[in-house]
Parts: C-alpha cells; structure tokens; sequence
C-alpha cells in the first residue's frame, strides 16, 4: 500500500497509458456503456425499451456487467465495434461509448475554516455537525476506494438508529462482513470487474486508503491527538459529524471503471442518499456530458435532489485544466491551511531555513555536517554537465566529494528526490535539500530520510552561505508543526484551473477548500506508511483535490440536516455566495506564485463554515435550465428529449442555439464571452429569499477598468408573498481588454451578504 499523494506522482503516466491502451481496444471490441437517459418516462412508466435492448444481448455468453435502472435507464455490455454503432442508432439510446478509466484526486482545517469566516452567526456550532445539531438525517455516499470500518473516525457511540427510509445494503466480501456496518457506516457496495482477474476487488475494504481518508474528513466522529506521528496532532473531525456513510467502491489501484461509477450512482440514487462526493474525474480536456460517467451520473442524482461535489482535478497551475465542469456538479479546488509542517536547516553561524517535507530523520541537532552544492561535486566523467551536477542527477556526482555532507539539488529534471537521495545515500552523503517551489507548499513524506525542500528564495541564501563559508556546515531537523502560517489560504499549485475547455460561458471551478496537508483516517495495516520500528498510522497526511471535496460534500451535508427541502442548487448557492475572498492576512486569497487568485483559481472563493447555513439568498437553477445548457453546448433535441423524465412533453431547443445563451443559466456566477468594444450584453438572474420575509438588497458592483456594469432594479424588496424577484445585469466594454477581466455583484442586506462573480472573457 502506498500514500496516494506518491502514488499520483510516480505512476500518474502509466495509468493514463493504461487508460488509452485500454480505450483503444474497447474501440474494436471491448466493454461499452450505452446510456439510455432517464428510467422512467416522463408520464412515469418504466421505460421498455432498455429492456428489449437487453434481451438482444442474451444470446452472448454473460455480455452484460451492469444494468442501470434506479435513476437512470442504460447497461455495461461486451460487445465489437460494429455492434455498439448499431446500438448507438436505435431509438431512445442516447449515447453508446467505451468504458473509461477515471483516476483518483488525490482536523485543523475545520479549526482554521471556523476562524476565518467573515460571516458569523451566534447560533453555528464551531464545525459543521449534521444531525448530531439537531437537524434532519443525512447520508453521505462516498464513491471511493472502499472504507476501513475499525477506524476510529467510524465509531457510531452516541449515534442514533438507521433511518428507516434507508435502503441501502452492507455487502459482504474479503475480510469484510455485515458486523462491519453500523450507525455511522449504514451502507458498503463494490463493484468487481469480471475480467481484471487477480486484480477483482471482492470487498468494500479500503486497500489503498484514499476512500478512508475522504470519508473521515466528510463525515467522520471527533477523534482526540489524532496526528501523523505525532505531526498535525489534534482533534480529527468531519464537516458534518452527525452524517451517515455509505461507502461504494469503485475504484483500485489500476483506476476507476466508468460503468462501476454509474452502477454507483445507481445504486446511490435507489439506496436514498442526500449527498454524493466523487474525489476522482477523468483526464483534462474538452467535456462531453453524455459520455462523461461523472456528469451522467450527478445530472440523475441532482433530478432526485442529491447533491453531488467533485473535485477539480490535480493538473495545475495549467488553465483550462478543470474537470468535473457540468453545472449541475458542485466543483472544488484546493488551497492551503494555517498549518505548515516545518524542516528546519540550521547552517553555521546560527542561520537557519525554513525548509519543508515530512521527515523523522535522526541527524544532529547541531550544524556539523560539511554542506555541498551539486554544481560543486560534479563527477570528472567526461560526458557529466553542470547542469545534472546542480540537479544531483543520479550518477552525475563524485562520491568522494558528497560523502559525510549534505548535498543543495536542483530539481529541475525528471528524477524524483527521493531518487537523488537514495543515490547520493549509496554515495555516502547524510542528507540532501532539495529546491523545488512546489514541494514546499505540498509536503511529501520522506520517512527517516534526511531530506528537506526549500523554496528558490531559500536556495540563495543557502548558496551566499556556502560561498562565503571556508567550512560551510548544516544539519536537517526533523519536521515540526507550525500553526498560525501566513498568508492562508493559499491555491495549491497543483489544484485545476478553468476556464472551461470549450465553453467560454461558465465559471469553474465553483468554490475551494482545505487540500493541503490534511489529516484523516487511514488504514491500520498500511506497513508502507509506517516508521522503521513503529506500528502502521492510524491517521495520515494527504494533498490533492481530493482532500477538498469532502471538505465541500461535508459542509452540504451539514446544511441539508439544517434544511432538508433546500435544492441542491441551493445548497450550491449558499455555499458560493457566502465564500471567503481573503486569507488570514485580510488580503486578497492568492495563488502559488503570489498573484491574486481568480474566480478561474478559487471559484467564489473558500468555503464558510456558517454563512452557508443562513445565506439569505440562494440562485435556484431548475432542470429546465441544465436542458437548455445542453442545447446552447451543441446537443440534440432528441437525445436531450432522453435524459430527464421531469422534461416537458413540449420541449425543444432554440432554433439557432447559442453558447452566449449560457450565460442566461441561472447560476450563482455569471461569464460573458465575446464581448466587443461598446457593445451591451445584458444576463437575467432570479434569487429566491430564504432569509428574512421583510428585507430590502441592495446592489453592490466591484467592476474591472473598462467594463460598465449596472444591476437593474438596484434594490430588491421582499415581502410577504413575494420571494422570488429577477433583476438584470448589462455589461459593456468601454475598451478592449486585453484578458479576461473579473468582478463581482454583491446583495447587501443588513444581516447578509450575497456574493456572485463574474468574468468578461476576451473574445
């Protein structure tokens, strides 16, 4: 078993590999979803014709692996090329197309989300608590890599009865039983690949730690000195502690089957859960909805008045690398905490650096190791360059000039460090620090490993040491807590950026939330995270927009029990309008390198742990809405006609769809695209009023140099009877920009403020 931050990093290509090798062969013959849209007709009859497409299939030996009948209508099925194009033309079939492979995204948190909410209500409880605060019942389905039930975390002491309208199952399997459930984990699905032979799941049990991990942060119980070897120690708590888990696994070490993924969200949608989180997606890339497993999947739960949250992806600081982008997904970035996990390097002279990385390394406390640049012990081998010597290249330095020292590495190459380390270990050397910007905001773990990451600000002072040293001397100390860090939050540079590939007329991601370093549960029985000498951890530290989302799913979850008719579009709602735009400095939320985060970063910005709960406004986008995105994408009416059994019998998409009408959806932020130089585009939005009866916004407009914006009516009167008021924004380019330009309309009542941002997109 292996963290999965590392997993990521070291095997990302070979599953991405796999997964086109993979595509490739489905193509000629191979396993193919055919989604059919909605299972019921909009009358409400079960739809017949999923079932003659079935009874086609019977005369292949076992060709069907899922069949989709709660919320949506569809299967899995083995079938040749030729066939699934046949399928594919029948009527009712929406879409037919290989089975993908998705891959993985992979409590102080709460503690520092609870100090640096701007909106604070008396009556909130310090964290999101779900049920346990007295609300509605809530159920969170997690689709993960399973669940480690002795967890801790999981403990249902003091948590009440199942609800009786749960209908979900606890499936046996490997070293798992139906004792495993109880009143915190009510539900445990997996989802077997019949022909992955010794790779068959057979379990809910989490063998890699990834869906522990996730489940722990959305919904696990207060843990006590939860740490990381004593790292991060402190309370471990989920966003809604009072939620229900139902684990459904659908992933493994080799990826995550698409067809498994919508059996999940079958099986989620018919089991009664209120809230989905998916901390896993598909490669970047223009989307397609009605291929996309994900985006298929949420469109029928959100039908059903799920939830669903997402994470964005972990393949930035590149734009237009946001995945999971369908309006009906909430969409999560990551960003940092307060909290940062220091590697201290003291140089002679009483110098010392704030490096980075996860280490327990046994070194002296004192400075008395002699220090070495790379550049400084390059081999005499002729065919060796400066260049591998500064980056400690395997093989490019001198033994004896390393030996006894720690070594300063570039890491500008493609050898990871702990590749240089183990070389330069073999070479005699006692330590290495590494100088790798990202590494010191995201920190890898490095067991008893002298290694420690300094920023490139660092390596030059670092280097000035060296250099004005006759005997410069170093030591590394192992990692230590540093609370309070400033500036935070920071966007994690590896956290997907928009704006959406191909459509210009939406914002994503929607929101962010704590990604870095974050503690959860972890497997018991992991020997690969543990310590020489020392019993597996209990808990663990990861990073990736899969920590985020649960973050999100939680704090859903905790707002569903405290309103449980809210919509899913308005529990998105308040979770946006109500975001944070600054850090614990009071200025604005920046990016990695230092600039000023966008909404194409941060969404709206990070998440409140309280605003939410009482946002007073809330954007309600209605199915139709989402129907008419499709159109307005480039879908087909008839195909669309498929997809929802809430359709009405009447509907059809405009005659001349056009992406711009997007912008008209009814959504918590507003893009424009194509916007010329004088020209005016005018955008509707409709609020409905969830806090006081009698209450008067008023319009606040933050615009970028030359963009006009006016909100009309300026004020928005509630009173009794009326809930529901529309207003107008026109936008118009006083001069061209030379970028996308990005601003914010704010309600402003006496006790709330209602935040939307927006973007005027360069052509």
């Amino acid at each position: 078993m292996r963290s999965l931050y590392l997993y990521f990093s070291l095997s990302l290509f070979l599953v991405l590999v796999l997964q086109e090798a993979y595509v490739a062969q489905s193509e000629k013959d191979g396993v193919y979803i055919v989604y059919m849209g909605a299972s019921h007709s909009a009358d409400g009859s079960p739809r017949h014709d999923h079932s003659q497409l079935l009874s086609l299939m019977k005369r292949k030996k076992n060709p069907v692996k899922h069949s989709y009948s709660n919320g949506f209508s569809g299967f899995a099925v083995r079938l040749s090329g030729e066939e699934a194009k046949s399928i594919a033309q029948r009527p009712g079939v929406v879409s037919v197309f290989p089975d993908p492979v998705l891959k993985l995204h992979t409590t102080h948190s709460w503690e520092f989300l609870k100090y640096q909410t701007s909106v604070k209500i008396d009556s909130s409880p310090a964290y999101p608590s779900g049920s346990s605060s007295g609300g509605a019942d809530t159920i969170i389905g997690v689709l993960d890599t399973g669940i480690w039930p002795e967890s801790e975390s999981f403990d249902d002491k003091d948590v009440s009865e199942i609800p009786t309208n749960w209908k979900g199952k606890c499936m046996e399997g490997k070293n798992f039983t139906t004792k495993n459930c109880n009143k915190k984990i009510i539900g445990a699905r997996y989802y077997d690949d019949p022909d992955s032979g010794p790779f068959v799941m057979g379990t809910p049990r989490d063998e890699i730690g990834h869906g522990t991990h996730v489940a722990s942060t959305a919904a696990g119980g207060l843990v006590s000195k939860a740490s990381f070897y004593g790292l991060a120690e402190g309370t471990a708590v989920g966003g809604s502690t009072g939620s229900r888990i139902a684990m459904y696994r659908v992933c493994q070490d080799t990826g995550c089957l698409g067809s498994a993924i919508l059996k999940a969200f079958d099986d989620a949608i018919g089991d009664g859960v209120n809230v989905l989180s998916l901390s896993l997606g598909s490669s970047p890339g223009e989307p397609n909805f009605i291929t996309d497993p994900i985006a298929i999947g949420a469109f029928h739960a959100m039908e059903k008045g799920i939830i669903v949250a997402c994470s964005a992806g972990n393949s930035g600081p590149f734009p237009s690398s946001v995945v999971n982008v369908a309006p009906w997904i909430l969409t999560v970035a990551a960003t940092t905490i307060d909290r940062d996990l220091e590697a201290k390097i003291m140089l002679g002279g009483n110098k010392t650096i704030k490096g980075g990385g996860i280490n327990f390394s046994g070194l002296n406390k004192s400075p008395n190791y002699p220090l070495i640049a790379g550049s400084s012990a390059k081999s005499n081998t002729s065919d060796i360059d400066a260049s591998d010597a500064r980056n400690c290249v395997p093989g490019s330095l001198d033994d004896s000039k390393v030996k006894g020292k720690i070594v300063l590495c570039e890491n500008n190459d493609g050898y990871s460090e702990k590749e240089k380390y183990s070389t330069l270990k073999n070479q005699g050397a006692v330590g290495i620090i590494v100088i790798d910007n990202n590494l010191r905001q995201v920190p890898s773990k490095y067991g008893t490993s002298p290694i420690a990451i300094v920023t490139e600000d660092d390596r030059d002072s670092i280097l000035s040491y060296i250099n004005s040293s006759s005997d410069p001397l170093a030591t590394i100390l192992p990692t230590a807590v540093v609370l309070n860090y400033k500036p935070a939050p920071v966007v994690g540079y590896f956290s997907s950026r928009g704006p959406v590939p191909g459509i210009k007329n939406l914002i994503k991601p929607d929101i962010t939330a704590p990604g870095v370093a974050i503690l959860a549960a972890w497997p018991a029985n992991d020997n690969d995270e543990a310590l020489p000498g020392k019993e597996p951890p209990q808990y663990n530290i990861l990073s990736g927009t899969s920590m985020s989302c649960p973050h999100v799913s939680g704090l859903a979850a905790a707002i569903k029990s405290q309103h449980p008719t809210w919509s899913p579009s308005a529990i998105r709602s308040a979770i946006m309008t109500t975001a944070i735009q600054t850090n614990n400095l009071h200025a604005p939320i920046t990016t990695n390198m230092g600039s000023i985060a966008t909404p194409y970063d941060v969404g709206a910005g990070e998440i409140s742990v309280s605003g939410p709960l009482e946002p007073g406004l809330v954007y309600e986008t209605e199915v139709i809405d989402y129907l008419q995105f499709l159109c307005n994408s480039g879908y087909d009416t008839a195909k669309i006609k498929n997809i929802s059994q809430t359709i009405p019998s009447n509907f059809a998409c405009p005659t001349n769809p056009n992406s711009d009408s997007i912008s008209n959806m009814n959504y918590p932020s507003i893009a424009i695209s194509n916007l010329k130089q004088n020209e005016i585009k005018t955008v509707n939005r409709t609020v409905t009023n969830v806090g006081e009866q009698d209450s008067t916004y008023t319009a606040i407009v933050e615009a970028p140099a030359n963009v006009h914006v006016e909100v009309v009516p300026s004020k928005l009167q509630f009173s009794n009877g009326f809930n529901k008021l529309t207003f107008q924004v026109t936008f118009k380019l006083t001069a061209a920009p030379q970028e996308s330009v990005f601003g914010s309309i704010t309600w402003s009542a006496t006790k709330y403020k209602v935040r939307s941002p927006f973007v005027v997109v360069n052509g």
